[in-house]
């Protein structure tokens, strides 16, 4: 497979590089806080660092398209086959970074019809660049990455996410998690999708699952997954695109026992097990 233009990932790279730096500089200062919906934070450092993203596009790639989290972009979505669409989160984990809890990145991905061909998430905390290209491989910090060995849920650490409007669907959620909180060796909640797909790429993590997400929180990363030798679907097993708001990612040695706890874990379950032990 010949790989994507050399440049592509360089100025992937270089984006998330430059949004890293903004985060950590403005996170020692002061920044302001607003609402989006009752939990869903958003900062003035979110929106600055999209508007660097969008001019250092529109700069070197003026017939690019740009769907981003702060600024809009939908019509991005209804692109022609073939164009070229910059999926970007400037902060993933923005209620972590609200609060300074150091867990948090910048996730960029070039999709072209729809499929990510290049992908660039960093850490600046951990001072972590994850990068991958379609058909070239997946690296942390430019070694090599790949899953891990974990056959069984039993031997498996978990990560997932919980969506804005938690406090409506904590049945449902809380449900699910659960399930899999009874078979796994553990259940982690981080906070940030595009970092749980990373982790779940470098061996950290064996599985990944989550709902209600949106393209720029887990394009780059379903790209790192698969390019470690790992498995991304949706949740009902169904190939993986990141416009259908749902992944399930893992090392691929557990995907179909986790489809399956997912398959026989209706809505309501948590709900329906408190009862019977009133």
């Amino acid at each position: 497979m010949t790989l994507p233009d050399p440049t592509l990932l360089a100025t992937a790279i270089e984006a998330v590089l430059r949004a890293g730096d903004m985060q950590m500089e403005r996170l020692h200062t002061s920044f302001h806080v607003d609402k989006k919906g009752a939990i869903d934070l958003v900062t003035d450092v979110d929106v600055e660092v999209e508007r660097m993203f969008r001019a250092l596009v529109a700069e070197r790639f003026p017939d690019h398209a740009v769907l981003a989290e702060e600024l809009g972009g939908a019509e991005a979505m209804d692109r022609p086959p073939g164009h070229c669409t910059w999926v970007f989160d400037p902060i993933d984990g923005t209620t972590n970074y609200a609060h300074g809890l150091p867990i948090f990145c910048a996730s960029l991905a070039l999709e072209i019809d729809g499929e990510a061909v290049v992908a660039a998430i960093y850490d600046p905390n951990r001072r972590e660049l994850f990068t991958a290209e379609r058909g070239g491989g997946a690296f942390l910090n430019g070694h090599p990455l790949s899953v891990s060995g974990a056959s069984t849920l039993l031997d498996s650490l978990l990560v997932t996410g919980f969506p804005y409007n938690i406090h409506e669907r904590v049945e449902e959620i809380v449900g699910l998690f659960a399930a899999f909180l009874g078979r796994a060796r553990a259940v982690r909640r981080l906070g940030s999708a595009a970092l749980d797909l990373c982790y779940v790429a470098a061996g950290r993590m064996d599985g990944f699952w989550e709902r209600d997400l949106k393209p720029w929180d887990m394009a780059a990363g379903a790209l790192i997954v698969r390019e470690a030798g790992g498995r991304v679907s949706g949740l009902d097993g169904a190939p993986f695109s990141s416009r259908r708001h749902q992944v399930l990612a893992t090392n691929g040695r557990i995907h179909d026992e986790m489809l399956a706890v997912i398959r026989d874990t209706p809505p309501g379950t948590l709900r329906r097990s408190r009862k019977r032990t009133d």
